[in-house]
């Protein structure tokens, strides 16, 4: 599968990147705020959980030359995460993009320890461990016998309620959701998550935490998924629907790579693993609405063991040792049967059809997540998915390329898919509000919160 990585070549282009660079630095124009001080820094940092990314997030915490504690009670864990942190550092020195000196240094100021009392010292404590809840509580409520009064507890959740999480500590206001993207010591983006109790000198602190570590650091409401997740959710649900009407997954990710994504969906989804999350995935199947269609195309995959890159087959198949997706005639079969076995008879699905389907459910999503204060401007929704989901730069982010279209073009086709598909595309009356006024997400007037148009 060829990435493609493309740079400004129009004056529009050139526009999108600039105005990408402006809202990555007005995410952290949060009012009423209380200042940090720019010569702010912990003096030491503890992270728990050594994972992926736990590991990560040990990795930007060292490479801003903080000193940060790695606490796992496994010990095999502990090392293998040591050993991981080990890895990375030697590929970039391999690779010419650290010096052996630097990359000895960072190593140094990460101390693996297997007792969580260790935490006792520290002014910033991430947790990184499993993403289940009852998980996160036991290990809260641990970090409350041992932590300072005064710690920052940045839990690192892709979708988790903060408020249940924080709800196990004697001090929810020290408590914020810190959602870091893997690898966390590479990518840019960091979700500052504040819960109902969350102080404002908290959230003021993540925030300077994250551009601290070289992060675009965006605040985002305490709502499932968050801004990012929020609306992966749908993009990933319309690629499925597609493919389970008659497109194929090197179809969908051909489309989105001609778009400008530097990666398909599908594509991406065989290098993060199709068993994230599986089980709670199949518990949700007994409780969910019945009022819309759902997909358990993913789940196809982990009953055939294609698991991604990792087991050499997912939606695509995978030669040893090369990560090169190649279209797998016997997986298009299997989704070929999948279909006539949840009774949609397969048609041909057009490029353009894709296209809109997968997109335009990011740009409702965001339009919905805006109106609900989930994400504070319009602003944010694209930096969100230009610094951490792959959307182009000189696409602007999905609302700043959703009034390029003109906003009324898309509020049509977004009836009607309505009309069409049912519940899923119901649109968010911000967008309608904008189109029917002529007005656009990122205009003059696009910054009001909520939607609230001057």
């Amino acid at each position: 599968m060829t990435q493609h990585k493309k740079t400004p070549a129009t004056p529009e282009e050139e526009a999108a990147v600039e105005y990408v660079r402006h809202t990555q630095e007005a995410a952290a124009d949060i009012p009423g705020l209380p200042e940090v001080d720019p010569a702010w820094r912990p003096v030491r940092a503890a992270v728990v959980g050594a994972g992926t990314m736990g590991g990560g997030i040990a990795m930007a915490l060292a490479n801003a030359e903080v000193p940060v504690t790695l606490i796992d009670r496994g010990a095999d864990n502990l090392a293998r995460g040591i050993e991981r942190i080990k890895a990375n550092y030697a590929s970039s020195v391999r690779r010419g993009r650290l010096e052996q000196s630097v990359a000895d240094r960072r190593m140094g100021l990460i101390t693996p320890v297997a007792d969580l009392a260790a935490v006792a010292d520290a002014d910033v404590v991430v947790e990184a461990v499993f993403e289940e809840m009852h998980v996160k509580q036991e290990v809260f409520r641990a970090l409350d016998r041992h932590v300072k009064a005064d710690v920052l507890l940045g839990t690192n959740t892709s979708a988790l309620d903060i408020d249940a999480i924080a709800s196990a500590t004697s001090g929810p206001d020290r408590v914020v959701g810190t959602h870091f993207f893997s690898p966390a010591h590479v990518m840019r983006l960091l979700e500052v998550v504040p819960g109902a109790a969350t102080g404002p000198a908290t959230l003021a602190e993540a925030m300077a935490l994250g551009r601290l570590l070289g992060k675009v650091a965006v605040r985002a409401g305490n709502s499932h998924g968050f801004i990012g997740n929020a609306m992966l959710f749908d993009y990933r649900r319309e690629a499925f629907f597609v493919v389970e009407e008659g497109a194929f997954p090197s179809d969908v990710d051909r489309v989105l790579t001609d778009f400008g994504f530097a990666m398909g969906l599908f594509t991406m989804t065989d290098m993060s693993g199709l068993d994230l999350g599986v089980d709670s995935k199949r518990k949700a199947i007994a409780t969910r609405p019945k009022d819309r269609r759902y997909t358990d195309l993913g789940l196809l995959l982990v009953d055939l063991g294609r698991l991604g890159q990792k087991t050499g087959a997912g939606w695509y198949r995978y030669e040893p040792g090369d990560r090169t997706a190649h279209r797998d005639p016997e997986m298009d079969r299997e989704i070929v049967a999948y279909s006539a076995r949840i009774g949609i008879e397969r048609r041909k699905v057009s490029d353009e059809e894709i296209l809109k389907r997968c997109l335009y459910a990011l740009v409702n999503r965001g339009a919905w997540l805006v109106e609900q204060g989930v994400a504070a401007k319009p602003g944010d929704v694209d930096a969100v998915y230009t610094t951490g989901y792959g959307f182009p730069k000189t696409k602007g982010g999905p609302l700043y390329w959703a009034d390029s279209i003109g906003l009324s073009t898309v509020l049509a086709d977004i009836e009607r898919l309505h009309e069409e598909h049912g519940v899923w595309w119901e649109p968010a009356p911000l967008l309608v509000r904008l189109a029917r006024d002529g007005a656009t997400f990122t205009g003059p007037s696009a910054g009001a919160k909520q939607g609230e148009t001057e």
